[in-house]
């Protein structure tokens, strides 16, 4: 079976790296990898480590560009590597332009469209936005659903896909979680490097990790998120490092408004193994980012979600997430508090079971591509009975 996985962002990178591998040492399967060039820099050095090998490069970014132009550029370029590749089926992961314009092009070309981690949902097309969008795009246009939960191939079923179509397979971003933790504690030389690289951090303060990024924080949320962290590095207990997102909407105002604040640490955006170095070494993660409500909890960390919304309801659900928005710096500033102060409540959330994955969703991946299906009992399995979607109050 020839496949083409295509990948654009690193988050896409990472979630898909187990399944390329996965494919990889199938001697039944031929794959091919291609990269928009999305994040064509950010790529490369998580590639690199995995030994993941990109076959085709579009490179179609430029600075500033707009989603029209970005698809525009995808939809010219697809065609003609699925005219060379040939593929029996187009592999896409999430829920991002790349995703979106390359399962449209795959279903022009009457190409089958595998989905992995199909299913998640805000159900609010502004929270996240693009990304909700491209996520329905892609879900009305494949014809295998690689859904990480029960939750995600809920949200499938009640929009009528065929549910024959939908397998729960559990999220790939553990399988490299757990890929990537055992390469970096088995190598005494990086983690060397990266006691080195962050010497900055003070054994005797506790880590605030931020990541911030959506597009739907640019207006006005950035600025409140760094408003609460200016009041949160006043305590003497903690210190804050902040990977600073490349994008200007970012980048600008945070420099601006945390640049040489005592306790905060702005660093350059993280490759995949450093941020896991600093996420494995935090008390907790404030964030915006879907990616890191999953993995975070694998490392028994509480993650609190600077968002309106979450297509992630199952971290609510299960306590290793709490919804808390950006509207307000005070709310931020409380519930970070709490987390500190409180080590009944902190521990609640470390403690919780990650109703992620288990480590085997590209196992599951790979049967479901050979047979079209998954035999009985092999799903993965929830800890919990979820509600549909969480938002915050």
């Amino acid at each position: 079976m020839r496949i083409l996985a295509v990948i654009g962002t690193r988050p896409e990178a990472i979630k898909m790296i187990p399944v390329i591998r996965a494919l990889k040492a199938a001697p039944d399967m031929e794959l091919q990898v291609c990269s928009t060039g999305q994040h064509r820099e950010m790529l490369r050095p998580i590639l690199a480590m995995a030994d993941v090998k990109v076959d085709i490069d579009l490179d179609v970014m430029e600075p500033n560009q707009s989603l029209n132009r970005l698809a525009g550029k995808l939809f010219h370029a697809l065609p003609d590597v699925f005219a060379g590749c040939r593929p029996d089926r187009v592999l896409v992961q999430g829920d991002t332009s790349s995703a979106a314009v390359a399962a449209q092009a795959a279903f022009y070309a009457r190409i089958p469209v595998g989905h992995v981690e199909a299913g998640l949902r805000s159900h609010d097309m502004n929270h996240p936005f693009p990304e909700e969008g491209n996520r329905k795009l892609v879900g009305a246009l494949a014809d295998q659903h690689y859904a990480p939960t029960a939750t995600a191939a809920r949200n499938l079923l009640a929009e009528n896909v065929i549910p024959a179509q939908v397998f729960i397979t559990g999220n790939t971003v553990i399988d490299a979680l757990f890929y990537f933790k055992s390469r970096m504690e088995q190598d005494a030389t990086l983690q060397q490097q990266y006691r080195k690289e962050f010497s900055f951090l003070n054994d005797k303060q506790r880590l605030l990790l931020v990541t911030a990024h959506r597009r739907e924080n640019f207006d006005g949320g950035i600025a409140n998120i760094c408003q609460a962290l200016q009041k949160l590095a006043q305590r003497g207990d903690m210190q804050i490092v902040l990977p600073v997102h490349m994008n200007p909407n970012v980048k600008h105002v945070v420099t601006e408004q945390l640049g040489d604040k005592p306790n905060i640490h702005l660093i350059p955006p993280q490759d995949y193994l450093p941020f896991l170095y600093l996420m494995d070494k935090s008390h907790m993660v404030l964030t915006d980012s879907g990616g890191v409500q999953e993995e975070a909890p694998s490392l028994g960390k509480p993650v609190l979600v600077m968002r309106e919304t979450t297509e992630r309801p199952e971290g609510v659900e299960a306590g290793t997430a709490r919804l808390i928005g950006s509207s307000s710096a005070e709310t931020i500033v409380q519930e970070v508090s709490r987390l500190f102060d409180n080590e009944a409540a902190h521990a609640a959330m470390a403690r919780a079971q990650n109703p992620y994955g288990d480590g085997h969703a590209s196992e599951r991946i790979l049967e479901i591509l050979r047979t079209g299906s998954l035999a009985p009992g092999k799903e993965f399995s929830t800890p919990l009975p979820l509600k549909q979607v969480a938002h915050h109050a």
